[in-house]
């Protein structure tokens, strides 16, 4: 008896050929992320030497590229697979921390032993904060988890802010300069290239993520956990997973920021950088990946815009706070919810139509 629930490969030869007009359409629609991604990408490789004489503007574009790795981090938590984490930021301070007091105590800040020191660091931190929160004898619900990762950011926050080795409230300053060889990485070109570079490595395996077997599994997970589980999927397995390397991308932004500031302190492992890395990608659009990374630039130009302005200089941030607020309330995919589809949020899977 033929299974009604599979096509056959005549049944997929035999399936009505959509007109000409309707395949571009859905041709076009299918290709406006990409498309976003691309111009976004050109952007990126002109704008330093669009902006050679403006060192501060680059050192601002350099910042919001290391910050979008925490936006990233976030958006493979929720926006591909329902975590809802407001720890994120623990986990990009910690490493911050940990590159900060190598530099200092022993004298290494290379770049090839200390970026893949703060991505351990990010990993097996999250790694440990997963087996507590989501691998228990029963599913959390998505509140524990919120609720979990927000007081270990807290308390963690608090705890660095009273202990002197690591420089208490004033955090750790003058952070030793990332090498290459002999080379020093200083604000400018040189570490705006270096942020770019391993933005687009991360979002190319976060991307190439996203379309894999396992992406699916993870579309599945937030779309309807139960009748993934129902399948036989060990769902909050899948979960940890994914938090545990959220958590290592996170912590490589944390290494980055470190020393590109020379400052960690204890804001940036806390509620408020956590609260702030949600706003970037709800902002933009969550579960696109290139959403966070607009979100992220748009949050962070306005920021710097509003507060160079004298007539505001003193409410900019309630301004600020508005118009997210006005996005979120009336536009809840973000700004590229407005030309980009749900499909191609979600991602398309299953069967294809075979060319003749």
């Amino acid at each position: 008896m033929k299974n009604s629930s599979t096509l056959s490969e005549a049944d997929v030869n035999v399936l009505p050929a959509a007109s000409p007009k309707r395949r571009l359409a859905g041709f076009a629609a299918g290709r406006r992320l990409a498309l976003i991604e691309g111009v976004s990408l050109a952007i990126a490789i002109v704008l330093p030497f669009a902006l050679a004489d403006r060192i501060d503007l680059i050192t601002l574009a350099t910042n919001v590229l290391i910050l979008s790795l925490l936006a990233i981090s976030f958006d493979l938590c929720w926006g591909l697979s329902g975590i809802m984490s407001f720890g994120q930021a623990l986990f990009f301070g910690v490493a911050g921390y940990a590159i900060a007091l190598v530099g200092r105590d022993l004298d290494f800040s290379m770049l090839w032993g200390t970026l893949p020191l703060a991505m351990l660091t990010g990993l097996v931190l999250s790694a440990l904060f997963a087996a507590f929160l989501l691998l228990g004898r029963k599913p959390p619900t998505t509140i524990f988890v919120a609720l979990g990762t927000l007081t270990g950011s807290y308390a963690a926050e608090r705890l660095v802010s009273g202990w002197q080795y690591v420089g208490a409230g004033n955090g750790l300053s003058s952070v030793k300069l990332l090498q290459l060889g002999s080379y020093e990485f200083v604000e400018g070109p040189a570490f705006y290239a270096l942020a770019l570079i391993v933005l687009v490595l991360v979002y190319a395996g976060a991307r190439y993520l996203k379309r894999s077997q396992l992406g699916l599994v993870l579309a599945g997970m937030r779309q309807n956990e139960e009748r993934l589980a129902f399948f036989g999927y060990r769902v909050q397995l899948f979960k940890a997973l994914v938090f545990s390397l959220a958590g290592m991308i996170a912590g490589l932004g944390g290494a980055l920021y470190s020393y590109h500031q020379g400052f960690i302190g204890p804001g940036n492992m806390g509620p408020g950088l956590s609260t702030t890395a949600v706003i970037y990608c709800l902002f933009g659009g969550s579960g696109t990946l290139i959403g966070p990374v607009l979100g992220t630039a748009a949050v962070e130009v306005l920021s710097y815009v509003l507060a160079d302005v004298d007539a505001i200089k003193q409410f900019w941030p309630v301004i600020l706070g508005f118009v997210l607020l006005i996005v979120v309330m009336f536009q809840a995919k973000g700004i590229l919810g407005l030309v980009v589809s749900d499909r191609e949020r979600i991602g398309s899977y299953g069967l294809r139509r075979r060319k003749e």
